[in-house]
């Protein structure tokens, strides 16, 4: 199994970058799937969730109105849309994987059974 997320940068307050996540060697379209970040000298914290199916999709309250989630399973790929950046925004971001159905844990990082390596997202004030 491989998660590569991708798609970081460097970009300025209330601008907009897209991150994705891509898998390989597991069946996609089952899997719950989430971004995590981590900001230097915090810990991680959850982003947001989407269901195998899509339908489902839950935010941290810090992000929501300005991230997306989504995902497209003919591409096992999983995206991550994030508008108005701010510099608190500034993290690692992380996709995680998980199995079995989806629960509303999701947002305890001890439920998934696989890690991406991160992306990281600069926002300049």
């Amino acid at each position: 199994v491989q998660l590569q997320a991708f798609g970081g940068g460097l970009v300025q307050a209330g601008d907009s970058l897209s991150v994705s996540c891509a898998a390989s060697g597991l069946t996609f379209s089952i899997m719950t799937m989430t971004w995590f970040r981590q900001a230097p000298g915090k810990e991680r914290e959850f982003v947001a969730t989407i269901s195998g199916s899509g339908v489902l999709k839950y935010y941290a309250d810090s992000v929501k109105g300005r991230f997306t989630i989504s995902r497209d399973n003919a591409k096992n790929t999983m995206y991550l849309q994030m508008n108005e950046l701010k510099a608190e925004d500034t993290a690692v971001y992380s996709c995680a994987a998980a199995s079995g159905g989806f629960r509303f844990t999701y947002y305890h990082a001890g439920w998934y059974n696989y890690w991406g390596q991160g992306t990281l997202v600069t926002v300049s004030s």
